[in-house]
């Protein structure tokens, strides 16, 4: 979900959304998951032996940001989905092949050609508190992420839903106009167009499975009342950490960890230094950090690296000038050295990125959809646009949260076009404010979601997208990605999103920048702390090594 400040699903938890959004999934601001933040009265009493901590075998302890939100249907962030996916189970889930698995339903079938989808549930599944969690739960969930009164950050994952987009935007009141029908242990979804990667889709956090009374407020999230479906329940909250306890009704059995430990403050150490003391099982460490960890005796076979299905972009608000001119955006596209940028500033921590699509997401194109680097190309462009050598171009805000990239390129904007950009970084509800009132140029960094493209094209840019921010609009892009999402031949497919990635590359409503590489440190004996790539790690299948 996903944004991060990077979206869900944003990757900045503090401000992102999941592609999650991920606002600035930048190795300059620490877009991840597990993120330093400062000391529990526990951690400054002296650090605990490493081997003592890993002994008692009863409990873990995570280091992470603090959740904006715990509900699935408020949250856009990475971060609090990291959390709250421990509390509400989905459907399906993926394994750390990043195969859609059976979750609370056990299994589903794909009918009409694939534009009807009937997920089976489990029988005898359950609510933490006992209660049975049924299809009727399972719909009212997913209601309440289209609410026309408050909508998710990430309603856009419901695009193929029959009319779901149109009740979430108030246009059908009706919340039965909504392809979602419950029947017995059932769950029939009606599609407005063959989607077989649904049941990929309703992986998200965001189609998690919440209790009865979230929507009256979020009186149910308390710990003293918490109610859950994942491995885990909601035991305390305080700002130094989020404590969980398992949940011994959970659908795959009660997880081999009795008690998890989300610490969000260490006391100003470094995440290393809070390792090295005992005080931190699992935590995701700096990029120059783990340049020299690699080669410790100690801290170097602990090291994790895992490359993210996230990519960073810039993006313009194509919907009024000056970018609302497919030239001024390719000129601004291709004054500038992505190529050689990235590198130049973040060495070895990032990826170029050579499209929307990262690396490992399955069905990615091998061509290359980053916009050509041609600055005499780009010059003409801005002075047929009617601004020649950048005279005449409108006073312009380019809005960040504060990429390591962001220096570079304005100066080289200004060089080789003339063109001089207000450059500003923002804190707050960035994402607020790119939904309402974006800047004429802004930066965002996506977290898949679901491994599919169509994440990373369909669902940030297509025509009235929630996350497409920009409100670029190409009825070609539209068709290419119906194009894909009806075929059902992988050749097809591919053929159908490559064609919408080129769009993308030729009228550069965004570029993309870098693909990033995370780094964490996992303590010898913790099992399952390998994350797919999706950045949220699935606490129920963690145990401690016999």
């Amino acid at each position: 979900m996903g944004p991060v400040l990077i979206l869900r699903r944003d990757r900045n938890q503090s401000t992102g959304i999941r592609g999650r959004s991920a606002a600035l999934l930048s190795s300059a601001a620490l877009a991840v998951t597990l993120v330093l933040v400062g000391a529990t009265p526990e951690l400054a009493s002296g650090p605990t032996p490493p081997d003592a901590r890993a002994a008692s075998r009863d409990s873990v302890r995570i280091l992470i940001g603090t959740a904006t939100s715990l509900d699935p249907a408020a949250q856009g962030d990475i971060g609090s989905a990291a959390i709250s996916a421990q509390l509400f189970e989905t459907l399906t889930a993926f394994d750390a092949k990043l195969q859609v698995r059976p979750a609370l339903a056990e299994s589903w079938d794909l009918i009409d050609g694939g534009r009807r989808i009937v997920f089976h549930l489990r029988d005898g599944l359950t609510f933490s508190d006992g209660t049975p969690l049924g299809a009727a739960d399972v719909v009212r969930s997913w209601l309440r992420v289209v609410n026309p009164d408050s909508p998710s950050p990430l309603v856009s994952l419901f695009g193929d839903v029959e009319g779901a987009l149109a009740y979430a935007r108030g246009e059908n009141p009706d919340p039965a106009s909504v392809g979602l029908k419950a029947a017995g242990q059932d769950v029939e979804v009606r599609l407005i167009r063959p989607a077989s990667d649904f049941p990929a889709v309703v992986a998200s956090p965001t189609f998690a499975v919440v209790p009865s009374g979230l929507e009256f407020g979020p009186a149910p999230l308390d710990p003293s009342k918490f109610v859950g479906s994942g491995a885990y329940v909601l035991k305390a909250v305080t700002d130094e950490k989020t404590t969980l306890a398992r949940n011994d009704k959970y659908w795959a059995g009660p997880p081999a960890i009795p008690t998890v430990e989300l610490l969000h403050d260490i006391g100003g150490r470094s995440p290393v230094a809070a390792f090295e003391d005992g005080d931190v099982d699992l935590t995701d460490v700096f990029d120059f950090d783990a340049t020299w960890i690699g080669y410790d005796e100690t801290l170097g076979p602990q090291l994790r690296e895992e490359a993210s299905l996230s990519v960073n972009y810039y993006g313009f608000d194509a919907s009024r000038p000056p970018f609302d001119d497919v030239r001024v955006r390719q000129a601004f596209a291709r004054a500038v050295d992505w190529r050689r940028l990235v590198p130049l500033v973040s060495g070895d921590t990032a990826v170029v990125a050579s499209g929307m699509v990262p690396t490992g997401v399955p069905g990615r194109t091998e061509a290359d959809m980053l916009p050509a680097f041609d600055p005499g190309g780009a010059r003409q462009l801005l002075a047929d646009a009617g601004y020649p050598g950048g005279n005449g171009f409108p006073e312009t805000t380019f809005m960040t949260f504060g990429m390591s990239y962001d220096r570079a390129v304005v100066e080289e904007i200004e060089r080789e076009l003339g063109v001089k950009l207000s450059y500003e970084t923002m804190t707050g509800d960035y994402f607020g404010r790119l939904s309402a009132d974006p800047p004429q140029m802004w930066s965002m960094g996506w977290v898949a979601d679901y491994p599919s493209p169509n994440d990373f094209l369909g669902i940030l840019l297509g025509t009235g997208a929630s996350n497409n921010y920009g409100r670029w609009s190409s009825p070609a892009f539209d068709a290419a990605i119906a194009e894909a999402l009806g075929a059902t031949d992988p050749a097809a497919i591919r053929a159908g999103y490559d064609k919408a990635e080129g769009i993308v590359r030729d009228e550069a409503p965004v570029i993309p920048l870098a693909y990033d590489v995370g780094w964490t440190l996992s303590r010898n004996g913790l099992l399952g702390a390998q994350g797919n790539g999706l950045g949220i790690i699935r606490m129920a299948g963690l145990a401690w090594e016999e």
